[in-house]
């Protein structure tokens, strides 16, 4: 008998299973998922944020609220009396200031979007100019204080360190806006990453419109809330130079108004 001449084995009967078991007919497995890793949620995420302004290439900002600022520093130094302006003559620093400002307009007469050693150097002797005149007048007027020099009134005393103290916020209020990653120059390219100064929309951008970034009355809010608090508020130094910077101006800050308050007090009636 040949193996072709066997009977077919005998069927195994089907039982049918129970609903739920395995092996059940009808049975729905459903399809497990892995978790998504953090590294993966995160770039989903990154993918419908935009990129904030101040990591892109914008549009330069504006050149008059710059222009305006510095005309009023000019107006306050005209204004001192000539004690306050010695040995130099009355009008050489407002003149020289009001010449290179005139210049910088020109060169960027609406938006600060022209580069170039040239242009770099004139708006930084034109804040080094602002600083020194106002320094110079700031040591003669707390040296006359100090000296007890005769002061007949209160007034012109307060008014004069009044015109110090808003200078002195308008020329570091400059020297942030010129240095804080490279410029308005580089900060309008988007060529710097990493802030000097960190505003608070940097840290959360969400609380901020895309197309916000820094502008000079930012710079101009840092300067005063510094010379008034003497210390940072919302704004972060981050370089080593913003944060002498700002040290420097608290400590210019606090002794002009100790000292001229103080005289003004005494010689009150």
């Amino acid at each position: 008998m040949t193996p072709s001449d066997l009977p077919d084995p005998p069927d195994t009967p089907q039982v049918p299973g129970i609903p739920g078991e395995p092996g059940a007919p009808g049975r729905f497995r459903p399809r497990l998922r892995r978790a998504a890793e953090p590294w993966e949620l995160w770039l989903q995420r990154a993918e419908h944020v935009p990129i904030p302004a101040w990591l892109r290439k914008t549009p330069g900002e504006r050149r008059w609220p710059v222009t305006a600022t510095v005309v009023a520093a000019i107006a306050l130094q005209v204004l001192l009396p000539p004690h306050l302006t010695k040995p130099l003559p009355r009008a050489l620093m407002p003149t020289l200031e009001g010449a290179l400002l005139v210049g910088l307009s020109i060169a960027n007469p609406v938006r600060i979007e022209r580069g170039g050693r040239a242009v770099r150097a004139a708006s930084i002797v034109l804040i080094l100019l602002i600083t020194i005149a106002n320094a110079a007048s700031a040591a003669l007027l707390i040296h006359a204080i100090l000296a007890g020099k005769p002061v007949t009134a209160a007034t012109p005393l307060l008014a004069n360190g009044a015109a110090i103290w808003g200078t002195n916020v308008i020329a570091f209020a400059l020297w942030y806006w010129e240095f804080d990653r490279g410029g308005p120059v580089n900060r309008a390219l988007g060529t710097a990453q990493h802030p000097d100064l960190l505003f608070p929309q940097m840290g959360a951008p969400e609380l901020a419109p895309p197309d916000w970034e820094p502008r000079f009355v930012d710079y101009l809010y840092l300067s005063f809330t510094n010379a008034t608090a003497f210390s940072p508020t919302d704004v972060m130094p981050l370089a080593r130079w913003a944060k002498l910077t700002m040290l420097v101006q608290s400590a210019v800050s606090l002794a002009i108004g100790a000292l001229v308050i103080a005289r003004a007090v005494n010689i009150l009636p």
